[in-house]
C-alpha cells in the first residue's frame, strides 16, 4: 500500500534567479534587487517562494517580472541548493536558475532604485547562499562560452571578431590572446559577406554564428 504523503515532512521550495549581462562598458554584471525583508540585506538575487499549483518556470518569470521589472528572459535551471540551514527561516529549498542576455533586453531596469546591475566579484554581503549561487552561475557561464562563439546571444545581428573578443573577455574575466582566440572562435562563424560601418576604427568582416 503506498504511503500516504501527508506523513512526509515537506520543505518550502523557492527560485533564485542569476541574470548576467555585459554592460555598455564591456563588464559581466549580475542583476540584483532590493529584498523586502530588510532584514535580508541590502542586495539580493531576484526569487520568490513557488506558489501551489505553479511551475518552477512561472516563479523563475514572476519574480523577475514583479522583482526586477524584466520580462522576455527564458532561464534554465542551474542547481539544486538544498542545505538544510541555507535559510533560518526554516526549511526552503532553492532551485536556482540561469540566464545571459543582452544589455538592451533588460529595458529600464538598469535605472531604477530597486534593481542594480553589480560586478559579479563585487556584489557585497548577499543573503542566503546568494553568493554561492552566483558564482556558480559565472562559472556555468564560461564553461558555456569556451566551447561555442555567443551561445546567449548577447551579440544582436552581425558582429567583429574584435567585438565577439570583447563579450568573451567580459564573461571570462580577463584578457584573452587575439590570435589564439580567433583560431578557436572562426571556425564555428560564418562571414557575411560585409564590413562594419567603421564608425569606430577601421572597417571590419563582419561574421555571424554557423
Amino acid at each position: 500500500m503506498d504511503a500516504d504523503l501527508s506523513s512526509y515532512v515537506r520543505p518550502s521550495v523557492a527560485v533564485d534567479t542569476v541574470v548576467l549581462t555585459v554592460s555598455p562598458g564591456g563588464d559581466l554584471r549580475v542583476l540584483l534587487v532590493r529584498p523586502r525583508d530588510p532584514r535580508h540585506g541590502d542586495w539580493a538575487l531576484p526569487g520568490t517562494f513557488l506558489h501551489e499549483g505553479e511551475t518552477l518556470a512561472d516563479a523563475v518569470l514572476r519574480s523577475l517580472r514583479t522583482k526586477a521589472h524584466v520580462e522576455g528572459l527564458r532561464p534554465r535551471q542551474l542547481h539544486v541548493f538544498d542545505d538544510p540551514r541555507r535559510d533560518d527561516r526554516g526549511w526552503v529549498l532553492s532551485v536556482a536558475h540561469l540566464d545571459l542576455v543582452p544589455w538592451e533586453l533588460l529595458g529600464d531596469a538598469p535605472e531604477r532604485d530597486d534593481v542594480r546591475l553589480a560586478p559579479p566579484d563585487r556584489t557585497g554581503p548577499l543573503p542566503f547562499d546568494h553568493a554561492a549561487v552566483v558564482r556558480l552561475g559565472v562559472q556555468r557561464a564560461r564553461q558555456d562560452y569556451a566551447t561555442a562563439p555567443d551561445p546567449a546571444g548577447l551579440l544582436a545581428g552581425p558582429f567583429t571578431l574584435r567585438q565577439l573578443q570583447q563579450v568573451h573577455e567580459a564573461v571570462a574575466g580577463e584578457a584573452l590572446p587575439r590570435d589564439t582566440f580567433r583560431r578557436r572562435v572562426e571556425p564555428a562563424l560564418r562571414a557575411t559577406g560585409r564590413m562594419s560601418s567603421g564608425r569606430v576604427g577601421k572597417p571590419a568582416r563582419l561574421f555571424e554564428r554557423r
